[in-house]
């Protein structure tokens, strides 16, 4: 666990974030910037005192300041938005790429030794071996989300190797827990409107890994304080995947109902979606870490905690 350090965390009122600022608060200095374009103050407001928060846009704001003295970064602030389409491309790019690199500039300047990226199993696109290993290639994301998050890992690749930077580079599945966006709480609010009858989107037989969040941020830091080769990639996801209509079953299941399943068609949610995609773990497992719940328990688990009064 990293303790008795200055640490920058970029998007920590977001879901990820604000899981990673529950666990480093006790014991670290955290510096907390985030738009709340989607994150919510109230996810760490009640925290302790070693806390900065800044409603800060990274794109547009001079954050030089705030980099003074930091150890660690974990830039975690994103356009999370797998389905952007062609309307909203430039803001994909503006805040993935060029947010990134800004970040990365200002780690550079304040001589920060110490960064942790959050990419996205999408730079894979449709992957030919699964379960895919970090060294598989070449990399044809197929979403502009996957392609701005590719063009993000190159250039930290480039900014590690030409300034010294140790920078750790995650590729994620689905994240999932309290306060998580995506299809378990989608499927739950549809259900809370109309429980008789439930959207799914494509024909249901999508299959994709899922990581709960507490197995995440395990990963995370296990990796920030153990590793420190100049640059690496890690895939962090489970070691198993489920099919959306044994998600709409679970999700069901707990909230009582027995709903008709209506699907979209097709092999996709939307244009852009990975219909089949689990991450080889081996690498991680080679540093003994494995997660502690499979992809239907993590399922299972998100949907008890939306479900909390």
């Amino acid at each position: 666990m990293l303790r008795d350090r200055k640490i920058l965390i970029t998007g920590g009122a977001g879901f990820i974030g604000s899981h990673l600022v529950n666990r480093l608060e006790d014991s670290n200095r955290l510096i907390i910037l985030d738009n709340l374009r989607t994150g919510k103050i109230g996810s760490i407001e009640h925290l302790g005192r070693a806390i900065e928060f800044h409603k800060i846009d990274l794109l547009k704001d001079d954050i030089s300041e705030f980099f003074r003295g930091v150890k660690y970064v974990f830039h975690l602030a994103a356009d999370a938005d797998v389905k952007t389409d062609l309307s909203s491309f430039n803001n994909s790019f503006d805040q993935n790429f060029t947010v990134t690199r800004k970040v990365a500039e200002e780690s550079r300047k304040a001589g920060v030794k110490n960064f942790c990226f959050a990419s996205s199993s999408a730079v894979y696109g449709e992957a030919k071996a699964i379960p895919t290993p970090e060294s598989y290639g070449p990399l044809k994301p197929i979403s502009i989300y996957g392609a701005s998050k590719l063009a993000c890992e190159a250039l930290l690749s480039g900014y590690s190797h030409y300034f010294g930077i140790n920078c750790l580079v995650l590729r994620l599945a689905n994240v999932i827990g309290n306060g998580c966006h995506g299809i378990v709480p989608d499927f739950v609010a549809k259900l809370r409107k109309n429980s008789s009858e439930l959207e799914i989107l494509g024909d249901g037989k999508q299959k994709k890994s899922y990581i709960y969040i507490e197995d995440c941020i395990d990963a995370m830091l296990f990796l920030m304080e153990k590793y420190s080769k100049p640059f690496d990639i890690f895939n962090l996801g489970s070691e198993d995947d489920i099919i959306v209509k044994r998600i709409a079953e679970i999700v069901s299941q707990e909230m009582g109902v027995k709903p008709r399943f209506r699907y979209t068609g097709g092999p996709r949610g939307w244009k852009g979606d990975v219909p089949l995609m689990r991450l080889d773990i081996t690498k991680m497992k080679k540093l003994t870490w494995k997660p502690r719940h499979s992809s239907e328990e993590a399922v299972r688990r998100t949907v008890k905690d939306i479900l909390k009064p």
